[in-house]
């Protein structure tokens, strides 16, 4: 089994319910009424494309009439395995959640697994060699994302004798940190011409992407291109970069992952060039997920979103139907 396998599993976890932050809900979970009852512990509200998952996680679970318990675990993997041993305490009917990194995650989901709570990764995988630890992982191919942003970059720089590249990388650690990095590293593999001349972690945050990209700009004379693991360090570094006097998607091209509302905004203004989807409207498909898991029913181990990719045109077409 692979380790994205093992994704699915916590990822089941998550749906189970979602807990105050300190895990502490009153409810006893256990289905005590008849119904189930979902622990939820999600990363936390670090992006636009965090707080649309989180919304629709939420309003799935009313429509599906399934009792979530919510715990924001503010980016720290201490406080996820915290709530998580808190629905466990409480009985719910099964556990979801997004890891906040990949791995560190084997005790506290064996404690599931004994106590018989069945877990559901979303979004994000885990580390692991025992995939029994988890269900299922519903989420993106992350891998896969980071060879679309790349292999538009190779068709882009055709011609060009030479291509310099700043990554912006997710939290280290973090599921899609790793496979967006590797995945655009392999695309680029056909184009020496391109370069990454620096890489580093903005967090997934807009602060973190313009701080980081403002370092860029200081230590790195001749940047051609900006590729930035979501829309929101993109966004930041779009501030950096008009901060520096330059003009983004133009003097410097920007690629993000994501496809949030403010960042199809701004390759419709083109001051990014292209945008890698990644859907965060997971909660349907997560309420199915965790009631087939509760019944005893058998799902994939692996579940993948669709998704697409955006250019300007694209953009200006698909704005006014964007749902976050």
């Amino acid at each position: 089994m692979s380790k994205k396998f093992l994704a699915v599993a916590a990822s089941l976890a998550l749906v189970a319910g979602l807990t105050a932050c300190g895990g502490d809900s009153s409810a006893s979970g256990g289905g005590a009424d008849g119904g189930i009852t979902m622990g939820f512990a999600q990363v936390g509200a670090e992006s636009g494309w965090r707080t649309a998952n989180t919304k629709s996680i939420q309003e799935s679970a009313k429509e599906a009439g399934i009792t979530l318990k919510f715990s924001d675990a503010q980016q720290k993997q201490e406080n996820q395995i915290k709530a998580i041993r808190s629905y466990i305490q409480q009985k719910v009917d099964v556990i979801a959640f997004s890891p906040v990194v990949e791995t560190g995650w084997d005790a506290v989901l064996l404690e599931a697994k004994r106590a018989n709570v069945p877990v559901i990764l979303t979004d994000r995988a885990v580390d692991s060699d025992d995939t029994s630890l988890y269900k299922t992982f519903l989420g993106s191919d992350f891998v896969e994302e980071g060879k679309k942003a790349g292999e538009w970059l190779v068709k882009d720089s055709q011609g060009k004798s030479e291509v310099n590249v700043v990554e912006l990388q997710g939290t280290t650690g973090a599921a899609p940190a790793i496979d967006r990095q590797e995945g655009f590293a392999e695309a680029i593999k056909a184009a020496p011409q391109i370069k990454v001349i620096a890489s580093q972690t903005g967090d997934f945050t807009r602060s973190g992407g313009k701080q980081v990209m403002e370092a860029f700009l200081k230590s790195n004379p001749k940047i051609d291109v900006v590729y930035a693991h979501n829309d929101d360090m993109g966004l930041g570094a779009i501030e950096a970069i008009e901060a520096a006097g330059k003009k983004p998607g133009v003097d410097i091209k920007l690629i993000t992952v994501d496809a949030v509302r403010d960042g199809m905004q701004a390759l419709a203004d083109g001051k990014i060039n292209f945008i890698v989807e990644c859907n965060p409207l997971l909660g349907p498909q997560l309420m199915e997920l965790a009631k087939k898991v509760v019944n005893g029913e058998q799902v994939p181990p692996r579940v993948v979103t669709e998704e697409t990719t955006f250019t300007q045109e694209q953009a200006k077409a698909e704005l006014p139907n964007r749902k976050y």
